[in-house]
């Protein structure tokens, strides 16, 4: 097979099935990656200003709509890591010229979706219970319990998005999620603007009008690329056949452990949040939350590297060119590490400029609230790299059908390691946030590293995810 050519994004929204890429350069990468880039940079877009937007009723609200966004994303992110493994399947079935396979597995990535939606629907009554556990204010748990129910409403959309654009992404076709992931910005933005300020004749909704601009925006994206998916648009074929329970079932056996793979690991960011770091007070809850929300504008666009990377290393193993990945998964490394270097490279130079942004001109703590954020802005710089390590790595392992090792290591470290060693150094030892800020780091450095020695023992290559043995 052909190694020169590449799904191009510029090309028809509807591609020809063609030979795949298995040893691509810095272009390829670039060109595969670039839909990606915009589309997780428009997710970026949608939590900073609804950050900003709500940041300028006050701490108490940016920590409600902060800290709630992520507490949604930690529930929903174990169905959507098991639709994360839909872009392997696609993308090595796609190697192998498979098209009506690789289109299977996008509706197994759709049935995850439905029974990830009746799920939320039944957390539904137990939220005030579960919010009234955490350590915040009376205001903050009141607002953020209005949020995660509008939020979850749409939980199922959400997830259904994520198995849509793994499947497209398999084909090599990353321009058609990239559009719907605009959509969903421009609308989240405008009807925040609407909904939080009560603009254009509508109640001003506060908090509760972020959530229901996530949600309705969410929806409305889902539906336009599942309509796109049904109508065979964008797609190598158009139609399949052949559903099998035995390939749902490698669906769960590869996906799960991706799912708790991410699912652990957010679990054990929000204990840090929720647990660890609300005992320092709102500022430093505001600040972090603040600060992640900067770091997101590194860490998506490296992540859509790493995703792009690793679609090019599953059509190449689908091609029986495995010899070909370890140079896509060191191109794909020196390209998010030098992005994740410019950003912080940025951030530490104008801390405060960045931060200001969140600022409400109500608030009466701004100046520990610039203080602390500024403080863990320039901390959380020196994870940048390790940060793209374990991204790219972890990528391509999970391409590769290596997601149980990267779960079981994930949850060492996180609960073995990175929490014990928080709570103990911040509610123990009263460390305070830049005690906090460094067992992140070091969270980081040991996960990037053990990925990194895990890729080199080559166990990779034995992994069948395809075929019918699976080992």
């Amino acid at each position: 097979m052909s190694t020169s050519e590449v799904a191009n994004p510029a090309a028809p929204l509807t591609p020809m099935p063609s030979p795949p890429v298995t040893k691509p350069g810095i272009r390829q990468l670039l060109a595969l990656a670039g839909p990606v880039i915009i589309s997780r940079s428009s997710q970026v877009v949608i939590g900073f200003t609804d950050a900003v937007m709500v940041g300028q009723l006050g701490q108490s609200a940016l920590a409600a709509t902060t800290t709630g966004a992520t507490n949604t994303f930690n529930i929903l992110v174990l169905p959507m890591g098991v639709c994360f493994v839909v872009q392997s399947f696609a993308s090595q079935l796609t190697g192998k010229g498979d098209a009506k396979g690789a289109r299977r597995f996008g509706w197994y990535g759709l049935g995850v979706a439905v029974l990830a939606q009746l799920a939320c629907l039944a957390s539904l009554p137990f939220l005030k219970d579960a919010v009234d556990l955490l350590n915040y204010t009376s205001e903050v748990k009141t607002l953020m319990v209005g949020y995660l129910g509008y939020r979850l409403f749409s939980g199922g959309a959400a997830i259904g998005l994520e198995a849509l654009g793994a499947y497209y992404g398999g084909l090599g076709n990353t321009r058609l999620p990239m559009m719907t992931q605009i959509l969903a910005m421009v609308l989240n933005v405008a009807l925040c603007w609407v909904l939080i300020f009560g603009h254009l004749g509508s109640p001003a909704l506060g908090v509760m009008g972020s959530a229901i601009a996530a949600s309705v925006a969410t929806t409305t994206a889902f539906l336009v690329l599942f309509g796109c998916f049904v109508a065979g648009i964008g797609c190598t074929a158009s139609t399949t056949s052949g559903f099998t329970w035995e390939e749902m079932g490698r669906v769960l056996r590869f996906g799960v452990p991706s799912g708790f793979n991410w699912f652990i690991e957010f679990a054990a960011f929000s204990f840090f949040i929720n647990v660890v770091l609300s005992g320092l007070g709102t500022s430093s809850v505001a600040g972090l939350m603040s600060v992640i929300q900067l770091n997101s504008v590194a860490f998506m666009p490296a992540f859509a590297l790493a995703s792009a990377g690793s679609i090019f290393v599953g059509q190449a193993i689908g091609a029986n060119a495995k010899d070909d990945v370890p140079g896509t998964v060191w191109l794909t490394l020196k390209t998010a590490g030098l992005w994740m270097g410019i950003v912080a490279a940025v951030y530490v130079t104008f801390p405060r400029f960045f931060l200001g942004a969140f600022v409400g001109a109500g608030d009466l703590d701004t100046e520990a609230f610039l203080t602390i954020g500024a403080r863990m802005l320039m901390i959380s710089c020196a994870w940048q790299l390790f940060d793209a390590v374990a991204m790219v790595i972890g990528e391509a392992l999970r391409a590769a059908g290596d997601t149980l090792f990267c779960f079981l290591t994930r949850s060492a470290i996180a609960w073995l390691v990175f929490v014990p060693g928080a709570w103990v150094s911040v509610r123990v030892y009263g460390g305070g946030d830049v005690s906090a800020m460094a067992w992140l780091c070091a969270y980081l450095a040991l996960l990037a590293v053990a990925l990194a020695l895990r890729f080199r023992s080559g166990r990779w290559r034995h992994i069948e995810m395809t075929g019918d043995a699976i080992h």
